[in-house]
């Protein structure tokens, strides 16, 4: 379909309990907890528009494996991030071999983001997308030298 947007992505988890405190400090609303499933699912955005769901299913060590999804934020919200993650004691982390000094930039889009992770070892990202023309060349950069181009 043309128009279709994502509407809910499932992680897993070895801890639920844990992930569903993790995911309420970055701000998701819980929207349910199916305890005898040990499944919790978190609107993202607006939880009155009900247009995007995150699902966390808790399963054994041997059955997990980490997966990588990113949430998107406004260009301010983006320069908020290293901020907002360290009052809630988590930590950004190094990627495509930048240190964590500035957001990375993705030239190929252009897109800005910051990366972190849960306590499982899920890849997660805030990202925005840049003003500028797509310059795949440039490969990945801090946004500082992009927006010094």
């Amino acid at each position: 379909m043309k128009n279709s947007k994502l509407f809910e992505t499932h992680i897993k988890t070895i801890n639920l309990e844990e992930s569903i405190s993790f995911y309420e400090k970055l701000g998701l609303k819980l929207a349910t907890i199916i305890h005898e499933r040990r499944v919790a699912f978190f609107w993202l955005g607006d939880p009155e528009k009900k247009e995007q769901m995150l699902g966390i299913w808790e399963v054994s060590k041997e059955e997990f494996i980490p997966a990588h999804f990113a949430f998107y934020v406004e260009y301010d919200q983006l320069l908020a991030v290293p901020a907002f993650l360290l009052e809630r004691n988590i930590s950004l982390r190094e990627s495509f071999g930048l240190d964590t000094s500035d957001a990375v930039v993705h030239a190929w889009m252009p897109s800005a983001s910051y990366y972190f992770t849960d306590p499982d070892g899920n890849s997660l990202e805030y990202i925005t997308n840049l003003e500028g023309e797509p310059d795949a060349h440039m490969g990945t950069l801090h946004l500082k030298d992009w927006l010094k181009r």
